[in-house]
């Protein structure tokens, strides 16, 4: 076969290819999202397409303008993105009596984090609400019930220590730490994604760093992280740093810092170093992320400011 022969059949079949695909037959979704600018989430510039939907998975991005929606919702002029992530989430009690999540949803958030230290499980037998004691329990009910939005959780270490010490200021026995990374494994088989600490809160701050590396041992078996709100975001932020990025190393999980900031205005030339330190720990071979809330304020219990 000749080389112009061979060039032209080429181009027969891509003419061929590309009518099929312009005549293919209009496509039926549940919902199409039309002309809205679309951000995927990755970083890249908008683009201006269609997105379709069918149950709760996108199934297709692009012109789908011959295509049938049972739903059209015209987002000309809007921005379309995917959801947002509440990372820090409190509304897993709220959650339970309620799941339309109306606050959170008409925001965009799409997914509720929990177990900032405190964590909807695990729970003492005694406790008179009976409605769940595991972590897999809370997650049935919440499903069960009915929650608009996707949830998760990490297993707080304040809640593991309080259902073993209750508010005793000291270190666990070799029986009670042995306790507590029961609960903790337990809770990460029924799905949680790592252990989380609120370590300006009392009793949290009761804990050593030697007895959270050994919960995130634990952890680390189910390749899950350790997400902090860390001893100090002020006067002493750099050591709690050091603090978090010991706790990564030595139990081998990744390090969320909660809310990276930096508290009391004689401590903000400090941003720069705290931002070294993170790079130069990911530089290091330390898997260490944080996040943080864009307003200006906050708010806490009077324990913490005691």
């Amino acid at each position: 076969m000749s080389h112009r022969i061979a060039h032209s059949l080429l181009l027969f079949l891509l003419v061929s290819i590309t009518s099929c695909s312009a005549q293919r037959s209009p496509v039926q979704y549940d919902i199409i999202i039309r002309n809205g600018t679309v951000y995927d989430g990755l970083g890249g510039k908008p683009i201006k397409a269609d997105v379709a939907i069918n149950a709760d998975t996108i199934a297709a991005i692009g012109d789908l303008a011959n295509d049938i929606g049972k739903k059209v919702v015209d987002a000309n002029g809007q921005a379309v993105s995917p959801g947002f992530i509440n990372m820090l989430s409190w509304a897993g009690e709220t959650l339970t009596h309620d799941g339309r999540s109306m606050s959170d949803i008409k925001q965009g958030v799409t997914l509720e984090v929990f177990g900032e230290g405190w964590s909807p499980a695990p729970r003492l037998n005694s406790t008179k609400d009976k409605r769940w004691q595991t972590m897999g329990e809370y997650f049935n009910y919440l499903e069960n019930r009915g929650c608009s939005p996707n949830f998760a959780s990490f297993v707080g270490a304040t809640t593991i220590r309080s259902y073993v010490l209750a508010q005793a200021n000291r270190a666990p026995d070799s029986t009670e730490l042995k306790k507590m990374k029961t609960l903790v494994r337990q809770a990460m088989q029924d799905g949680a994604m790592g252990l989380g600490s609120s370590l300006i809160y009392a009793p949290a701050d009761f804990a050593s760093t030697e007895e959270l590396i050994e919960l995130c041992k634990v952890v680390s078996e189910f390749n899950g992280m350790y997400i902090t709100h860390m001893r100090s975001e002020s006067d002493k932020i750099l050591s709690a740093m050091d603090e978090a990025f010991r706790i990564g190393s030595e139990a081998n999980v990744p390090v969320e810092i909660y809310h990276l900031k930096i508290n009391h205005e004689r401590n903000w030339n400090k941003i720069d170093t705290v931002l070294a330190k993170i790079d130069s720990a990911q530089k290091a071979g330390l898997k260490v992320t944080a996040d943080m809330y864009t307003y200006n304020a906050s708010s806490t219990g009077l324990t913490a400011r005691i």
